[in-house]
């Protein structure tokens, strides 16, 4: 009963250690051997400071980029500042989307052999 009499036993509990760890490893329940600290992203460490800066940069760059261009169409239509506040409201919906996507619900690592 306890798993190691008579000689199968010890297999079949090796076997389901083996199977648990396996689902474990698709489910992203466990990092994959030999990838722990690391993420998928060029396989860089995690840090919360380098999260942090990704958030940081996200949010500015879609926001400047908002501005360039409501700027630009502004100046090129002789417009009054419509397209760019038009353009900074869309800016920063993207921008906080793009966080969104990065450390919204349901995130978990992606295999890389899908």
């Amino acid at each position: 009963m306890s798993g190691t009499e008579g000689g199968q036993g010890s297999s079949e509990g090796e076997s389901f250690d083996a199977r648990l760890r396996a689902a474990r490893e698709r489910q992203g329940l466990e990092a994959p051997p030999g990838t722990s600290g690391r993420s998928d992203a060029g396989g860089l460490p995690t840090s919360a400071l380098g999260i942090g800066l990704r958030v940081a940069v996200e949010l500015v760059s879609a926001l400047i980029l908002g501005v360039a261009i409501g700027w630009g169409l502004d100046h090129w239509l002789h417009t009054a500042p419509v397209f760019i506040a038009l353009f900074v409201l869309l800016g920063g919906a993207a921008g906080v989307l793009n966080v969104w996507r990065l450390m919204g619900p349901g995130q978990r690592p992606r295999d890389r052999g899908d």
